[in-house]
């Protein structure tokens, strides 16, 4: 894929969020309700900010290091931490991050509970489920979230917004439909308190919309392949 052009970037972007809204319309959903989430990770900053100023203003990091660098230098977007984050990271994510998108673990909630208390912050989080079953996977698995929701009520500086999920990578986003339609359904049942869903990816994003997401994690598509060398 060529390097990022303000050109480029505006191409990509305008492609992805007709296809947000075509989804949402098929699904008979206002476009509106679903939140375009840029997954910024190994992207430099410059590239945030070609994006940042076409009018995107989510950004998803998950290396706390490379994203404290740039919230530092764009603190008015607004920031996500997503992937696994370990609990003797915790302490790192209040104050830099507005929402966590992988809460996993009581350990988990209660170390940036504390931490959040400090500062006198709260923190936006979406409880990951995972509903494939994959061991190689993190998240709770269905049955767990009853009481995993019990407990995280004992720590009001985490606002729990909904749900999240990964499922199996298969390049047929069609093969992911089951597993997000699991997770509307789990929602449904287990905490319709909760109404957001994040899930649905570059690849299948489009199906995570007509299954109910509200928020997708769009990294390749819109800033291009990335370079872990």
């Amino acid at each position: 894929m060529p390097a990022l052009t303000p050109q480029l970037a505006k191409d990509n972007l305008w492609r992805i969020r007709e296809k947000i809204q075509d989804a949402a319309r098929r699904a008979k959903r206002d476009p509106a309700d679903i939140t375009l989430l840029a997954v910024s990770k190994t992207f430099p900053l410059e590239d945030i900010k070609v994006f940042w100023e076409l009018g995107q203003t989510d950004f998803g990091e998950n290396y706390l290091k490379e994203a404290e660098e740039k919230i530092g230098l764009l603190p008015q977007a607004t920031w996500h931490f997503i992937g696994h984050l370990q609990t003797n990271k915790a302490r790192f994510v209040p104050g830099l991050f507005s929402c966590l998108h992988a809460l996993d673990s009581l350990d988990l909630a209660q170390k940036l509970h504390q931490r959040l208390q400090n500062l006198n912050q709260t923190l936006k989080v979406f409880v990951q489920v995972n509903v494939s079953g994959e061991a190689s996977k993190s998240g709770l698995s269905p049955e767990e979230l009853p009481s995993f929701l019990e407990g995280l009520a004992k720590f009001p500086a985490l606002i729990p917004l909904g749900l999240m999920t990964l499922p199996p990578f298969d390049p047929n986003p069609e093969k992911s439909r089951p597993y997000f339609r699991q997770l509307f359904e789990l929602q449904a049942k287990v905490a319709p308190s909760l109404k957001d869903l994040s899930m649905g990816m570059s690849g299948d994003f489009e199906v995570a919309i007509e299954e109910g997401a509200t928020v997708v994690r769009i990294g390749t598509a819109l800033f291009g392949a990335r370079d872990y060398s």
